[in-house]
């Protein structure tokens, strides 16, 4: 094998590196999702190219499709930002909040975002109980029908639906991935009303009980609303206001 054959595939794979990293860089601060014909304008690249471009990025997690056609950043960007750098802005709010949560009800705490049709663990506080879930960060699992991934389900969606501000939150679950565990979850959100992610409190059914839950629920309430508003968004009590002033403003 000569040199230049060697060297071919390489270049073309810097160039498409390059080409999907360009993608990825038009996306700018206060967009919820942007269009097909948006990306080509600002990359100068032909919608072809990064439709195949997008596949790839969208089967890695670095981008998400939108069933109108439209794309939005993935997961996979907020978890490597969080590796990136241990004092990154969401996990020094969302640490101190999991700590408090921990401390007032005695029951494990858990920061989860959708990912590739997943739910992954981006942070936990472990219970001080002996027993407890035992899940960590990091670990992706399914999007059942617990409390958490309904909670990613019906805020996650762009735009945000109507029917997301008027349900009542937290959602309570047991049973409803493990016959031993119980959930309890919660909307976050930062700058813009953008859904940031759920907030949650896990354990055993013997213990979470609803009516453990229940009076846990106004410690959740508090704590995800001073979450939110340390990340500079509104509080989902708040919610359905901003976003009617929003909309016939």
């Amino acid at each position: 094998m000569t040199s230049s054959s060697r060297t071919k595939p390489s270049l073309e794979g810097v160039a498409s590196a390059g080409r999907a990293l360009t993608v990825l860089s038009a996306f700018r601060r206060g967009d919820d999702a942007v269009s097909l014909a948006e990306l080509a304008e600002r990359t100068g690249l032909v919608k072809s190219t990064i439709m195949r471009l997008t596949l790839t990025l969208e089967e890695h997690g670095f981008i998400s499709a939108l069933p109108d056609g439209s794309y939005r950043l993935g997961a996979e960007l907020f978890r490597l930002g969080s590796l990136y750098q241990q004092s990154f802005r969401v996990e020094a709010h969302v640490m101190p909040a999991l700590e408090a949560l921990v401390a007032e009800t005695g029951e494990s705490a858990a920061f989860y975002v959708a990912d590739r049709q997943k739910r992954l663990c981006l942070f936990r506080v472990d219970s001080p109980h002996p027993l407890r879930l035992h899940v960590r960060q990091g670990d992706r699992l399914p999007m059942d029908g617990s409390s958490i991934a309904q909670v990613l389900r019906l805020f996650g969606a762009v735009p945000l639906p109507p029917e997301a501000v008027r349900t009542p939150v937290p959602f309570y679950t047991a049973a409803a991935n493990d016959p031993h565990s119980a959930s309890m979850a919660t909307p976050v959100f930062g700058p813009g009303s953008h859904f940031a992610g759920a907030l949650c409190l896990t354990g055993p059914i013997t213990r979470f009980t609803r009516k453990a839950a229940d009076a846990a629920t106004p410690v959740l309430l508090r704590v995800a609303a001073d979450l939110t508003k340390s990340m500079g968004g509104t509080p989902v009590s708040e919610l359905a206001t901003s976003l009617r002033l929003t909309r016939t403003g």
